[in-house]
């Protein structure tokens, strides 16, 4: 099989590939490894700092993770979970307190959502 490019979107540096053989036809996504390191490192270094999210709830805001857009994909694709989509909060949450996707966190705290 051959991989072919078919799309590259420069801001979220994600790459799309085209691959078919007689039988299959396979798309794959791909993203910059620089770009989500700078993201994870980000998320880490605000989840150490404790105060942040102390200053941002009293401040009627919290970041509580920063997903690179191939995790998105990832979830979209296993899970049939999409950040755009109201519908999916309880599952997204469930994910990001997941120790599986941890680094995707900036705080430490865990924060759930009820059956709606």
């Amino acid at each position: 099989m051959t991989k072919r490019l078919l799309d590259y979107d420069p801001i979220t540096g994600v790459s799309c590939y085209y691959e078919h053989t007689a039988e299959n036809v396979v798309l794959t996504h791909e993203q910059d490894a620089s770009l989500v390191q700078s993201i994870l490192d980000a998320n880490k270094q605000d989840a150490a700092d404790q105060d942040k999210t102390k200053r941002g709830i009293k401040q009627d805001w919290w970041k509580y993770a920063s997903v690179p857009t191939i995790v998105e994909v990832e979830w979209l694709q296993k899970y049939g979970v999409s950040l755009d989509n109201p519908a999916h909060k309880k599952k997204i949450f469930q994910l990001l307190n997941h120790p599986d996707y941890r680094y995707l966190k900036t705080t430490d705290k865990i924060h759930t959502i009820n059956a709606e």
